[in-house]
């Protein structure tokens, strides 16, 4: 027995130190961080999704999903690189990605700026759509100072297109009803169940918006490729054009391969220029910011929910929940290094009363001494802009979709498709007002009467907040509500927005926010912390995520077992929930 205890004492000193080892080394190589070689050229692939927040570096399953790279992380890494001696290029993959257009012009905004230090920034395409629209593509690759593209590709800048479907006819198949009420007619929600097509209002919001859409394409486009606006029209009606076709009206620089476009770098920059992908290079920078003032980083992103803010990492989406987002900007707000505090936003709406929470903490924090700069990503609209209206300023950008301050309420009537069915309900109220939330019939004339007013309480509470926040008249304000969807750059003709804009404006209205030097160094600081893998992991499995909660919790885990049908009692409810946010902004056409 001594022996076997003396061989098991060692085999568990050599295991300890062996784990001690493992530790030491993990700890070594994640502080070890390997220069960035004289002469590189830094790469970036923007073929893929970008996203506001998010990455595949949280989590090792994004990989599965649509998260990409972070886009403020990729801009103020181009913006470190322009004034990094060590940096001498800029190379960029695009062609294709579901960025918005607000989201590739912060992009182009940080391209231009490493151009404006004298560096070469080339872009490289296989298709710019491959036989479908490639507008937003084409827009990004004009920052860059050369377009090289694929002796096989093609460029699809055909313009922009807003479609929209609309369920009436479908609704009347199936029998549904859907009983909306709206404030007021360029909402867009009741349309899209009531109508066959577009409203007049609806049309003349959409053709405003398109037509401002297009101006800042065309300039951009114009601008990065040395033609006259005209020719830049005239191509667009001529699109699509092959590659012969793009070489010949100056539209790309020259037909190769990726290989090829190394060795014209290589010629031009030096054969020992060194290719470093633009996310290393961001780990391998060493900080410069110990004397920086502190900012907070607070997002609010997707659509405003009451509870807990969540990322579902596999369907690359985040939501808006007023719990977390209220209480990022209390702790912001009390922290003493704090000196202003940043509001990320980019949400079409939601929830009236969770948009409400987070407008109160906005204010909040103002009184408390913090300065409140919003900056909007590719749409702040409805309950995105009811809790940026009281900022200190508003950031945007000139394609960010905004406004749309308006509201509605109302629900799907579904009785008549279970009639068709054969499913038969039955119901005891307790009073004759008790069916007012049911999806089986229709609102009473009384109910109506009372939805509403409570639509117009709700409506009259917005604008009120959007006058006192903007520093305007409520006859001003309602002349650019009626849930009127508006484009930043008219947004800020209107006074909904005060400057245009990314990372760079957001950080000039900070530093004159706060009462810092122009040139001051800010460390942005990000609240509520990043969740850990774990809790992000449960809560994709389970859908669980509005409450504050400790791990290990049992009905956590028995979420994840129903989530894989192993119970067989699992509860579900009888009834299609059909009520519609209040504030919540139509977007059911698609621009491309």
């Amino acid at each position: 027995m001594r022996i076997i205890r003396t061989v098991l004492m060692i085999i568990g000193a050599v295991a300890t130190l062996a784990a001690a080892g493992v530790v030491a080394a993990v700890v070594f190589f994640s502080m070890y961080k390997p220069p960035v070689p004289d002469k590189t050229v830094l790469t970036l692939d923007l073929d893929r999704n970008v996203v506001e927040y998010g990455s595949g570096k949280l989590t090792p399953w994004s990989a599965f999903g649509k998260a990409g790279p972070e886009l403020w992380e990729i801009v103020a890494a181009i913006e470190r690189a322009a004034a990094d001696e060590r940096v001498v290029g800029l190379a960029a993959r695009v062609g294709s990605s579901s960025m918005g257009l607000a989201r590739i012009q912060e992009l182009r905004d940080a391209i231009r700026t490493f151009r404006r230090s004298g560096k070469p920034a080339y872009a490289f395409a296989e298709s710019f759509g491959e036989f479908g629209p490639g507008n937003g593509a084409f827009y990004l690759a004009t920052a860059f100072e050369k377009i090289y593209l694929l002796p096989s590709g093609d460029v699809g800048l055909t313009g922009l297109l807003a479609q929209s479907y609309f369920l009436k006819g479908a609704l009347d198949k199936l029998d549904v009803k859907y009983s909306l009420e709206q404030r007021e007619e360029y909402k867009g929600i009741k349309e899209m169940f009531a109508e066959d097509g577009f409203t007049a209002a609806q049309r003349a919001a959409l053709t405003r918006i398109l037509e401002s859409l297009t101006e800042q394409l065309t300039a951009g486009i114009a601008g990065g490729r040395g033609l006259s606006h005209a020719a830049v029209g005239d191509l667009m009606l001529r699109a699509p054009f092959s590659a012969q076709d793009a070489l010949a009206a100056k539209l790309v620089d020259g037909l190769h391969y990726r290989d090829e476009v190394d060795d014209l770098i290589r010629e031009r920059l030096g054969a020992d220029v060194a290719f470093l992908p633009l996310s290393r290079y961001r780990r391998r920078l060493e900080e410069k910011d110990g004397d920086a003032t502190t900012v907070a980083l607070i997002y609010g992103l997707g659509q405003v929910h009451r509870g807990r803010s969540r990322y579902r990492t596999l369907a690359g989406e985040n939501s808006m929940g007023s719990d977390s987002v209220a209480r990022a900007f209390r702790r912001a707000a009390d922290d003493d290094d704090v000196r202003a505090i940043i509001f990320r936003v980019d949400s079409p709406g939601g929830s009236y009363v969770a948009s409400d929470v987070i407008w109160r903490e906005v204010r909040q924090a103002r009184k408390k001494g913090k300065p409140v700069i919003v900056s909007m990503g590719n749409v702040a609209g409805s309950g995105g802009y009811f809790v940026a209206a009281p900022a200190d300023r508003i950031v945007a950008q000139p394609a960010t979709l905004t406004g749309s301050i308006g509201v509605a309420a109302g629900k799907l009537v579904t009785r008549g498709l279970w009639d068709k069915l054969g499913v038969s309900w039955d119901q005891v109220a307790g009073n004759t007002n008790a069916t007012f939330w049911s999806t089986l019939q229709d609102y009473d004339p009384d109910q109506r009467n009372r939805l509403g007013h409570l639509l117009d309480v709700a409506y009259d509470d917005f604008v009120s907040k959007v006058a006192q926040g903007r520093k305007l008249s409520r006859e001003e304000v309602r002349a650019v509500a009626k849930g009127r969807v508006w484009t930043g750059a008219d947004a800020r003709e209107n006074g909904l927005v005060d400057e245009l804009g990314g990372y760079a404006a957001t950080l000039r209205a900070v530093r004159e926010a706060a009462g810092l030097e122009p040139d001051a160094a800010i460390r942005l600081r990000l609240f509520p912390r990043r969740e850990s893998t774990l809790r992000l992991l449960v809560e994709e499995l389970t859908g669980y995520g509005n409450s504050e909660i400790e791990f290990p919790e049992p009905h956590l885990i028995r979420g994840i077992v129903e989530r894989f049908g192993l119970l067989a009692n699992r509860p579900r409810s009888r009834q299609f929930d059909g009520h519609r946010n209040v504030l919540e902004m139509p977007l059911p056409a698609r621009l491309r």
